[in-house]
This record gives structure tokens, C-alpha cells and sequence, in this order.
């Protein structure tokens, strides 16, 4: 076996071998979802993803016999940076991520040379792993191996939690769960008592987005994202770059009775997006749209039929949150989006997360509507 060797790469051809990387070593994982092959060479390339507007980014390749056999990111967000460290980021805190290695050795080496990597440009401290932004794919799946992740999920071979935990130095910073249920069951009573009061309440309107005015429904959402997650640990605010890249990238699987808008006093005031799940979908086409694919995809996102929906994000402005208000408009948005997603998708599952290990407020109503921990994924930290 021949000596590795790892390097810094940025051109077309290597961040292509880069991509192609982990196809060839997540073949034999069954839950592994392969992503579409265009959206992964598009995550790691400047200038089409805005995460390098306000990042320093390096991606390295290791090698051996010529053969690449792991990669991985290190990465610097200025954005975060900036934050308050009481809330996980701030002055000092770089990242790594996407991390693929065909073993312990070369994923040992890839780490110590992003960690380098970083050090070398002042940080002090890793939160790791990071694909790329926090808004991306956080964390290192930690549980729920056994099952595909839904869209916009991440996941990693058991092996991976082991390399890092065998490195030393590595410490949990912060788990991030998603939870499923069973949505074709009503919600318990009391849930179905706070909505049904809710729907008497005149002051209170919950809307469908309207897709004819996409920009400014998402820039709308967004805006409460922005307010709604501004204490929370890791939080990253969008930039108007990226506004407008989430809304394209979203509006092929946005559909308008699946994502509402609470109004109170005829005020927005909070959203729940959910999407079907993509990844049932694309799972079966290996990364590639072409020949046909495409044609399958384009109908499938149509009409999509599928098991599960997935409601990534969900937020209530910050003046609302202490208040019982916040859970009851919480409740009428699941309970809506529940009877849509039964009878016009067919879908009989739900997940949501990422939340907080620490986010009593939605951990509460993850409780309330008696769902259970399906995945969990940790992000670890260690002082450079």
C-alpha cells in the first residue's frame, strides 16, 4: 500500500473527483441517499453557492497510488464568526466537513490537516462536522443508521463517529434531533381542543403561501426565520444572496398547502414550511437525471405521492414566543398541513427537526403530538 498524501484542490476536475468520492464510497450503505450530482458539485463551487460570499473555504483531497480514497472541508464563516459566543459560533470557531474516508487512517490525517488548515488562519477552536453552513447538513449522525435520512438530512456511516471520537480532544457541543410520527392518527384531544379553539378566535388566520408571489412569500418566511431563530444556539442569519438562492432552490418542491403563515391581528407572526419528502424519490436514480431520470422527476414533482413529509423549519416571531399564542398557532399549522399531506399526497408519515436537544419550547410540542426521536446527530468541538 502506498504512502497517502493529501491536498488542497479548487479546480473543476478535482472538485468533480471531489463529488464523485463519496458515490463511490457510500455504494454499499443502504441508507445512504445519493444526491443528485449537479446539486453536489454546486454545494462545493464558488460562485453558484453563496456560503463562499462570506466564507474562506478550502476543500483537500487524500490520495493514494493516485487513487483518492478521502476528502474533506475546512471551512471559515465570517457570518459566524460575528455571533455572540454564548450562542455556539463566534470569534475564533472554524469548521470542518463533508468527511469521507475508506479508513480510520485517512480520515485521522484529513481532520489534522483541516484542523491545520485553520489554525494557521487564527482559529482556536472547531465545531465539526459542518456540510457546509449550519443551514446545510450539520452535525455527525449519531443515531438512526438503520433508516434513510429525508430531504435536506444528512448521513454518515457509524464508522465516522468512531473516527472522531477516537482522535481525542473531541467533545459533544450540541445534539440536533429530528422526530417522526405517525400522521395518520388524530392528535390527542387536548391538541385538537387548542386548535379547534383557535379556529374560533377572529384575530387569528392561518394562510397557504401563494407560489404567484413566490419572492416575496419567501422573503416574508425568512424574515421570521431570521427573528424566530436569533437566540438560538448556532444561528446564522441569512443574507439576501442566499435568500434568493433558498427560494429557487425550494420552489420546485413548494407546494402551497403544505407551507402556512400564521396571521394575528392580520399581522404575520409565524410559518411552518413542510416538504415531501424528495428523497424517495431520487434515491432509486443514483445521483444522475439523465437520460430519463429527469422525465421521472419533473412528473414526480407534479403530483408527488410519498410516505413522508418533512417540516424542516418552523418559526414564531421572538415577541410571541413566551406566549401560550405561539403553541396554539403552532398546533392549528401541524394539524392543517396533517390533513393535506393525508389527503392530497397520500403521505402517512412525518418528520420534524432538526430541533435543539436544549429547545424546550419544541421539544414540547414534539411531545404533545406524541412523536419520538427517530435521528440524532451531534456536532463536537475541540480547542485548536
Amino acid at each position: 500500500m502506498g504512502d497517502l498524501t493529501i491536498v488542497p484542490i479548487g479546480t473543476p476536475r478535482e472538485r468533480k473527483e471531489f463529488v464523485d468520492l463519496a458515490y463511490r464510497l457510500n455504494a454499499d450503505d443502504p441508507s445512504w441517499v445519493p444526491p443528485l450530482h449537479m446539486e453536489a458539485l454546486e454545494l462545493v463551487t464558488p460562485g453558484k453557492n453563496p456560503f463562499f460570499e462570506h466564507a474562506d473555504v478550502q476543500f483537500f483531497l487524500a490520495r493514494r497510488d493516485g487513487r483518492a480514497v478521502g476528502r474533506i472541508s475546512a471551512h471559515i464563516d465570517h457570518l459566524a464568526v460575528a455571533m455572540n459566543p454564548d450562542q455556539g459560533m463566534g470569534p475564533g470557531t472554524g469548521n470542518w466537513g463533508l468527511l469521507e474516508a475508506d479508513s480510520e487512517a485517512t480520515a485521522h490525517a484529513l481532520i489534522a490537516r483541516a484542523e491545520a488548515w485553520l489554525r494557521e488562519r487564527g482559529m482556536t477552536r472547531v465545531l465539526a462536522p459542518m456540510s457546509m453552513s449550519v443551514w446545510e447538513e450539520p452535525g455527525q449522525l449519531t443515531k438512526g443508521f438503520d433508516h434513510p435520512p429525508t430531504v435536506m438530512m444528512g448521513h454518515q456511516s457509524e464508522r465516522y463517529n468512531d473516527y472522531i471520537k477516537a482522535i481525542g480532544g473531541y467533545a459533544p457541543a450540541k445534539l440536533l434531533r429530528t422526530y417522526e410520527l405517525d400522521i395518520t392518527n388524530p392528535f390527542p384531544p387536548l391538541i385538537q381542543r387548542i386548535v379547534q379553539s383557535g379556529e374560533k378566535n377572529p384575530r387569528i388566520r392561518i394562510r397557504n403561501v401563494d407560489k404567484s408571489h413566490f419572492d416575496a412569500e419567501a422573503a416574508l418566511i425568512l424574515d421570521i426565520l431570521n427573528d424566530a431563530w436569533s437566540d438560538n444556539w448556532g444561528f446564522v442569519p441569512f443574507t439576501d444572496t442566499e435568500i434568493k438562492y433558498a427560494g429557487k432552490k425550494f420552489k420546485p418542491i413548494v407546494h402551497e398547502d403544505l407551507i402556512m403563515v400564521a396571521e394575528y391581528d392580520g399581522e404575520p407572526v409565524a410559518f411552518m414550511m413542510t416538504l415531501p419528502d424528495l428523497n424517495e424519490a431520487i434515491k432509486p436514480m443514483g445521483g444522475k437525471l439523465f437520460p430519463f431520470n429527469f422525465i421521472k422527476l419533473l412528473l414526480w414533482l407534479r403530483k408527488p405521492r410519498v410516505r413522508t413529509m418533512r417540516v424542516p423549519l418552523m418559526g414564531v416571531r421572538k415577541k410571541l414566543q413566551a406566549s401560550r399564542l405561539a403553541s396554539q398557532l403552532a398546533f392549528m399549522m401541524i394539524e392543517y398541513i396533517r390533513r393535506n399531506s393525508i389527503s392530497r399526497y397520500g403521505a402517512t408519515r412525518g418528520e420534524i427537526g432538526w430541533i435543539l436537544d436544549d429547545n424546550q419550547g419544541m421539544v414540547a410540542i414534539a411531545d404533545a403530538i406524541e412523536s419520538h426521536v427517530n435521528k440524532e446527530y451531534t456536532i463536537y468541538e475541540k480547542a485548536l
